[in-house]
């Protein structure tokens, strides 16, 4: 174990989760390094779509972070949550459902992952360095890592005391424990985009959308048709985020990405579809958005276990692979990230085992019953239908609040949450 009451964890993943391990980590004492197959930081791309966080995951994050208002500089508020349904025929819609009280923050996957990395110590992220295998020794308890440095085609090894998986929904340290442990397709896939509208907000596309969603800035709007439904809230910067759920046959992945590589033929067709489907003024927001792209969308049951052996630890996506629905993805990595640490300041240096225990006995039964949950609303939104209750459902039921704890998840002894 290392200086000051911590040891030295190794988190394999440098997304969310796994930056957002290594702030919690660093913060009670322990030393950390990230190994992220990505050869450079995401800071300036485009890359991912928009999120919804939380009051709860918000606290840790402001906690974490080395100013005051730093997150709130790069959200913004969805402080309602409205269910409505669009009739095709007649290009119209009618609320079904509506929370003013929905106090989260949206904010772009790319701008939070910005922050979290740019507030950490330097040298505390390796980029492009891919996880290929771990040991452990029964002599000092540590734990080793092999990973490949790819810009220089080395093969390098870390000892840490903790590894910490954070490598995604399909893990590689999750199937070394798990090794029949399998996604679940659920049905759908998702066409995503961002249309950046920063410097056309006065155009007729704008204008019409604000017209059809007046409360675009503040509204997390679902809008529902036949058998598939669509997402629509806006970013930080002059930003939309729009994700589009369709049923249909598991397409073909290639390679450990559930996100589909799209071309101008499928593209045009989504953008023909759209027309059929949705109002003139959101069919022409989805014409407008440059690079949309597909995911893939499957979840898994959370695994019977979350840790092995006193010293291996699943956290985010690794540990909880969940559909969208209910914003819970980033905000279960948040709590995990959280906990995980609150655990091992609590049990000390010389308490790893029992810490890992007493996150796998706080976080499990919150992430199963949340991925359970988000699981069944996507499926009502899509028709699917849930236990043979096709088309049977309380309005009401659509709401985010009626996640299991979305008021708050526990987490330990006297830490306020």
């Amino acid at each position: 174990m290392g200086e000051g009451g911590g040891g030295r964890a190794i988190v394999v993943g440098g997304s969310i989760a796994g930056l957002s391990c290594a702030h919690s980590l660093i913060a009670v004492g322990w030393k950390v390094l990230v190994l992220e197959k990505s050869c450079e930081p995401s800071i300036g791309s485009p890359t991912g779509a928009g999120l919804g966080l939380d009051p709860q995951a918000r606290r840790f994050l402001d906690q974490w972070l080395s100013r005051l208002g730093l997150l709130h500089s790069i959200t913004l508020p969805l402080t309602i949550d409205q269910n409505q349904a669009t009739d095709s025929e007649k290009k119209t819609t009618q609320i079904l459902t509506r929370d003013e009280s929905f106090n989260f923050r949206a904010a772009h996957w790319a701008d939070l992952h910005k922050l979290l990395y740019e507030t950490l110590p330097p040298g505390v992220v390796l980029w492009g360095h891919q996880f290929v295998s771990l040991t452990t020794s029964s002599v000092n308890a540590s734990v080793i890592v092999k990973a490949e440095s790819l810009p220089k085609k080395e093969d390098l090894e870390f000892v840490g005391d903790l590894l910490v998986a954070a490598d995604g929904c399909m893990s590689m340290i999750r199937k070394r424990f798990l090794p029949d442990f399998k996604l679940r397709y659920l049905g759908y896939y998702a066409w995503r985009g961002v249309l950046d509208f920063s410097e056309n907000e006065d155009s007729d596309t704008i204008t019409g959308l604000r017209k059809v969603y007046p409360e675009l800035g503040s509204c997390l709007y679902f809008d529902l048709a036949h058998q598939t439904h669509i997402v629509l809230y806006e970013l930080k910067h002059k930003r939309l985020n729009w994700i589009w759920y369709i049923n249909g046959p598991e397409p073909e992945l290639q390679g450990s990405s559930v996100t589909m590589k799209v071309n101008h033929e499928m593209v045009t067709k989504m953008h023909d579809e759209a027309d059929k489907v949705w109002v003139p003024e959101l069919a022409r927001l989805m014409k407008q958005t440059e690079s949309p792209f597909v995911n893939v969308i499957y979840d898994c049951d959370p695994p019977p276990r979350l840790a092995w052996g006193g010293n291996v630890v699943l956290v985010g996506d690794a540990a909880h692979p969940t559909s969208p629905h209910g914003l819970r993805s980033t905000n279960m990595s948040v709590l995990d990230a959280a906990v995980l640490g609150q655990c091992l300041q609590k049990c000390g240096p010389n308490g790893l085992a029992s810490a890992l225990e007493e996150y796998e006995s706080l976080r499990l039964p919150v992430v199963a019953a949340q991925v359970a949950h988000s699981r069944r609303l996507g499926r009502v939104k899509q028709g699917l239908g849930v236990g043979g209750e096709e088309g049977l459902f309380d309005v009401n039921s659509l709401q985010q609040r009626w996640m299991p704890f979305f008021g708050s998840a526990a987490c330990v002894g006297d830490h306020k949450c």
